[in-house]
């Protein structure tokens, strides 16, 4: 009997590396930009979702600001100029905080039911899914913002001397920095505790230094100094510039364009820092 003929491999689509190693002839193609689109829009999809049929981060989030407006507006009611002076500055600093506070704790419930493990285990990169939240979230903030500046405009009678549009543009801009504020920090937290205890250390210094008591040119040139680094100092500055001018200044672009970047950053940080599970 004649010996059986060994099995025929069958060929290989890799061609040899120079030290031995098999490699494929044809790297890996970077994801097309409809590609990219398509990974994210279900991950918006769903966390809109979940959050319709949560009625009380709803309220936190659209409620909640136009009512503490509303509250300081009749705390002034004696002195209209003061809430004038102070409500366009908190126009945006409710907003940051609102956002920062729910996308921290929505992101870390993610984390710790386990969700965002079986989401990174999909062919789903971390950038993806961090866009997919700043939509879901971003998508909020334009709610918020618009609701939060048509109520103090046309109903409280702010007084502004600029167009209230761009009132709004700063508003949307400030909320989509405490979004990404709140899913960088979700990173860092093991428990919604803990997420709730990084807003003191991340938005109250910024609170304090930001220009909405005093001049920031009069504090300590220290604290003067830091608050050059910080970012809702350039969102009241904003803010202050529609206050005081018809037209469009370029303080006013130099402002929004730095909120801008720093929204950006942080999310680049957050996808960065993203992991599946708390420590």
């Amino acid at each position: 009997m004649g010996t059986a003929a060994p099995p025929r491999r069958e060929a290989s689509n890799r061609t040899p590396h120079p030290d031995g190693a098999a490699r494929p002839s044809h790297p890996a193609a970077a994801p097309h930009p409809a590609a990219r689109t398509s990974r994210t829009a279900p991950t918006t999809t769903r966390v809109l979702r979940q959050l319709t049929h949560d009625p009380r981060t709803i309220a936190l989030m659209l409620i909640v600001p136009c009512a503490m407006i509303a509250l300081l507006r009749y705390v002034f009611d004696g002195n209209p100029r003061t809430f004038d002076a102070t409500g366009a500055s908190l126009l945006g600093i409710f907003p940051m905080i609102t956002m920062f506070l729910v996308t921290s704790i929505a992101t870390l419930r993610e984390r710790t039911s386990g969700t965002l493990e079986r989401l990174l285990a999909m062919p789903l990169g971390k950038a993806d899914l961090i866009a997919g939240y700043a939509l879901a979230f971003g998508l909020l903030a334009v709610v918020q913002s618009a609701l939060a500046t048509a109520l103090s405009v046309w109903l409280l009678d702010l007084d502004v001397t600029g167009s209230p549009w761009l009132l709004l543009l700063v508003a949307v801009l400030d909320a989509l920095l405490g979004t990404a504020l709140g899913l960088f920090v979700s990173a860092f937290a093991a428990s919604e505790f803990q997420a709730v205890q990084f807003m003191p250390a991340v938005l109250m210094p910024q609170l304090l230094l930001c220009g909405l008591f005093t001049p920031r040119d009069e504090m300590q040139p220290v604290l003067s100094g830091l608050s050059d680094a910080l970012p809702m100092s350039y969102a009241v500055d904003a803010m202050n510039e529609v206050l005081r001018h018809s037209d469009v200044t370029g303080a006013f672009l130099r402002d929004t364009a730095i909120v801008t970047g720093c929204a950006l950053l942080v999310l680049s940080l957050g996808a960065a820092t993203l992991r599946r599970r708390t420590r």
